[in-house]
């Protein structure tokens, strides 16, 4: 049987079997990881199924896993439109409710207008209505109250986030199944 490779993705681990990063997850096309592979960049962890890709005079399975041979501690998180979207679950902080990241804005809490500075401690995911609400004003000249107060996650923190929140089964193959949920409660 001849699967189509195109589109196949391969998930990367960290040489500790985690995923390298949740948040996005850390994936890449499966040609970048073959020739990681060849060149013992990576090991090879688990392959597609029936799936191969063919030389004029070898045949090569396609890699699903792979895990680094070191461990990289990943030592802060960019900041970013989505990763403050993320830090925030998605939630507008002022009313609380859970928004598609197209449907967010993000915050100046304290505007750049008196001052307010575009970092991790000052924005804050918003919905557009209370962010149209807010204005130019602090939350507590409009009656705003923050759900949470804005910090600067690890990515560790993020990580934690990002596997809390659900996931479109098409994005994930069952061949990763093991390796992103291994650690998981099991169900009863």
């Amino acid at each position: 049987m001849t699967v189509a490779v195109g589109n196949l993705r391969t998930l990367i681990l960290n040489a500790d079997m985690q995923p390298l990063s949740w948040a996005p997850l850390s994936v890449c096309n499966w040609q970048d990881a073959f020739v990681a592979v060849h060149q013992e960049r990576v090991i090879q962890v688990k392959t597609y199924e029936d799936v191969e890709v063919h030389s004029a005079t070898q045949s090569f399975e396609v890699p699903a896993v792979v895990a680094l041979k070191r461990y990289r501690k990943r030592k802060k998180v960019a900041f970013t439109r989505y990763n403050v979207f993320l830090r925030d679950e998605f939630c507008c902080q002022y009313c609380g409710k859970r928004f598609p990241a197209k449907e967010l804005t993000f915050d100046h809490v304290i505007p750049r207008s008196r001052g307010g500075e575009s970092s991790w401690t000052n924005i804050v995911a918003c919905c557009s209505a209370d962010n149209l609400r807010k204005g130019n004003l602090t939350p507590q000249q409009v009656g705003l109250k923050l759900r949470r107060k804005p910090y600067a996650p690890s990515p560790h923190e993020l990580d934690n986030i990002a596997r809390r929140l659900p996931r479109p089964k098409p994005e994930l193959h069952q061949t990763w199944m093991d390796f992103l949920y291994w650690d998981s409660e099991l169900d009863s």
